[in-house]
């Protein structure tokens, strides 16, 4: 242990102290002294740029005048690589792409002498001229006005460091970008055509983003500098409050998620109607907070509304009329609607570039999928406290979860019985191509206080867990992958052990094998479609994943899973198409299933993760879907207009379509057909499933 400790120092001493950034090296440049090799690489970048590029015919046509903010890499294997351009011009973007790849392969980047990539800005001047370029490094802040425009409020955007307009204040903050599946495709095709990133901890920090794809650039195209009066800059531009100073800012919003529709049930209507109270604001460059208070009623589809009633009980809050999914306790609102208030906030804090802490009441995401079996964010927002440390070929996500079990069963002296969840991600670029994660959680009951060894970020919970006993512990592990078939095209998966018979691994039907699976891919610009974003998923538990002997073990909180929405004892099969142009943006989503639930409240088919496995069917003979089998068909479309580029706030319009047929029919879910139409006006800060 000595020896372990002894080499850890060293071995954080060594990458603290003794690392070593050198430039790209052109063959022109060799032999330069390690000062002279920045203006070397510079000079030379834009000399091979000049004598490349072609203006597109059609910017000379329009007599185009303005900057266009270019962000390029040098990969970690010498070559150019073009990311991205703040420009509506499709011509001048593929023009870019092939000056890009007309420069030569020439010697990476070094970090601590291991090749890395380095990202620069190269803010292009219209009408062009050799004097229309110039190249800036990730380190340098440029301020001048040389590169203004008639187009306001552009400037050069790569370094977090650079300040952008009073607007978007939290751009290059230690925000977290809110998680919304649709609005991250961008962020997350961004990472994947640059080396050396990772994709799988969310949400990612604005400052995290803003090394790769140029956040103020896509807000402020946006922006309707028309409307001037008061109300039309807040409703089309601009916070409600805004507090700019050096060393600190701050911004309030006062939001709405207003939706109003109907299915083809007896309800007579359904609605949302939730009021948002949103801060944000930040001292200095290292420290950032956000509070949202949501005040919320709402009556939804039939199927949804039997859910948070839950008539069987099994899952059902206590001191509660429902359980509202992703939300958490619901309270009777007039006749048949519910009454659900949420809050959430965090502290943001990132003292070196390498490391993030944050705590607050919120949620957390590992994964690449539309679904995750290592941490999601279906259930209720929930204390935690997170690191993330980033250098190299690592990032390892540390999170700490205070969990509770809500139901009636689990009450202890009239208090919500407690419980810890601890996990840490580690994940790895074994090649520019190639990563491997590794993933390990534990869950522990909270009647005898918090255990401080789980607090240890480096320590195997599998080793605590056995060390405590199992009944007052339970711990799982995990491995994904991500590959890189090209610039657009990714690969990825899970596997998640719960639990395994070493002796009859061949054997899936002993109720002891008990894992998840999930295999996906990415096509971003499918088709060469730009902005067409296409996935498609499968996703399987076997029964009783997820749960265990005592039911406060399992992976859950606020009676909904940490992981898949579906629990366990399930497949399905996941196909998603999104796409948008200008304020426009739009996705279609099907899915289709086979799960087994129980046939009563006595036996456990695996399939409910707050049943205890006790009570299993059988130890022998099990089968996936076994129980009373259900075919489960979701398919959802939705429309969104954007009105506000610095808060978000959307008009939308979605439909959605629920078959459930299953063998026998019960109280506990809602099978027939549900088609459901909802209209609104939201500012769309989390993700909402209701695709169960």
């Amino acid at each position: 242990m000595k020896k372990l400790c002894l080499f850890l120092v060293l071995f954080f001493t060594l990458v603290s102290y003794s690392q070593s950034e050198k430039f790209p090296v052109f063959d022109a440049c060799r032999g330069s002294s390690q000062t002279a090799l920045k203006n070397c690489f510079l000079k030379q970048t834009k000399e091979t740029f000049f004598s490349e590029f072609i203006v597109p015919p059609i910017l000379l046509n329009e007599n185009y005048r303005g900057v266009v903010n270019v962000i390029f890499l040098v990969n970690s294997d010498g070559t150019f690589n073009y990311i991205y351009a703040n420009s509506p011009y499709k011509e001048l973007k593929t023009e870019l792409k092939r000056t890009f790849k007309r420069f030569p392969e020439i010697q990476p980047a070094t970090y601590n002498n291991h090749n890395i990539e380095m990202r620069f800005a190269l803010p292009l001047v219209f009408p062009y001229s050799e004097n229309s370029v110039k190249v800036v490094t990730e380190d340098e802040v440029e301020t001048t006005t040389n590169y203004q425009s008639e187009k306001k409020d552009i400037r050069e955007v790569v370094d977090t460091s650079i300040e952008t307009d009073s607007i978007f204040l939290q751009v290059n903050s230690q925000l977290n970008i809110p998680f919304v599946h649709q609005k991250y495709v961008d962020y997350e095709f961004a990472l994947h055509k640059s080396s050396g990133t990772h994709t799988a901890s969310k949400p990612y920090l604005y400052s995290e983003i803003s090394k790769h794809f140029d956040i103020a650039a896509e807000k402020r195209q946006f922006l309707k500098p028309e409307m001037n009066s008061w109300w039309g800059k807040k409703l089309w531009n601009e916070h409600l409050l805004q507090i700019k100073h050096q060393d600190y800012w701050f911004t309030i919003d006062a939001l709405l998620d207003v939706q109003l529709g109907k299915d083809n049930s007896n309800v007579a209507y359904t609605f949302n109607n939730t009021r948002v109270f949103n801060a944000n604001g930040g001292f200095g460059n290292n420290f950032s907070f956000s509070a949202t208070i949501y005040e919320s009623q709402g009556r939804f589809a039939e199927y949804v509304n039997n859910y948070i009633g839950n008539k069987s009980g099994l899952f059902k809050p206590a001191f509660s009329e429902g359980l509202v999914p992703g939300r958490g306790k619901a309270k009777g609102f007039k006749a048949d609607a519910f009454d659900y208030p949420v809050a959430e906030g965090y502290l943001s804090f990132t003292p070196t570039k390498y490391m993030n802490f944050q705590f607050g009441h919120g949620k957390n995401f590992i994964g690449d999928g539309y679904r995750s079996f290592l941490l999601s964010d279906v259930s209720a927002p929930s204390l935690y406290l997170k690191m993330k440390v980033d250098f190299w070929k690592f990032q390892y996500t540390n999170v700490w979860l205070w969990g509770r079990d809500v139901r009636a069963p689990a009450v202890i002296n009239n208090e919500h019985a407690r419980k810890y969840i601890a996990a840490h991600y580690l994940s790895i670029n074994i090649t520019d191509r190639l990563n491997i994660g590794l993933f390990e959680t534990a869950i522990s009951a909270g009647q005898n206080g918090f255990d401080a060894g789980f607090l240890n970020p480096i320590i195997f919970y599998r080793a605590v867990e056995f060390n405590r006993g199992e009944d007052s512990g339970n711990a799982m592990v995990g491995l994904t992958t991500k590959y890189k078939l090209n610039d657009n095209i990714s690969l990825y998966s899970q596997l998640v052990i719960d639990e395994f018979s070493v002796g009859n691994l061949g054997n899936l039907s002993d109720w002891r094998n008990k894992f998840a699976l999930q295999f996906g891919a990415k096509y971003f610009d499918a088709f060469g479609v730009e902005n067409l974003f296409l996935q498609g998923e499968f996703n399987t538990a076997r029964p009783y994943t997820f749960a265990h002997r005592s039911p406060v073990l399992n992976y859950a909180h606020y009676s909904q899973p940490l992981g898949h929405l579906w629990g366990s004892n399930f497949w399905e099969v996941i196909g998603i198409a999104r796409y948008k142009k200008d304020r426009w943006s739009g996705f279609g989503k099907v899915i289709l299933g086979k799960k087994g639930f129980d046939l009563d409240e006595t036996v456990s088919y695996g399939g409910n993760i707050y049943q205890s496995y006790d009570n299993r069917f059988s130890d022998t003979n099990n089968s996936l879907a076994q129980g009373n089998t259900a075919i489960i068909l979701h398919i959802d479309t939705q429309v969104n207009y954007l009105l506000n580029p610095a808060n978000g706030l959307s008009l939308f319009s979605g439909l959605s379509y629920r078959k459930l047929t299953s063998d026998i029919a019960l109280a506990r879910i809602t099978p027939g057909n549900n088609l459901w139409f909802t209209v609104g006006l939201r500012a769309e800060l989390f993700n909402w499933y209701f695709d169960f």
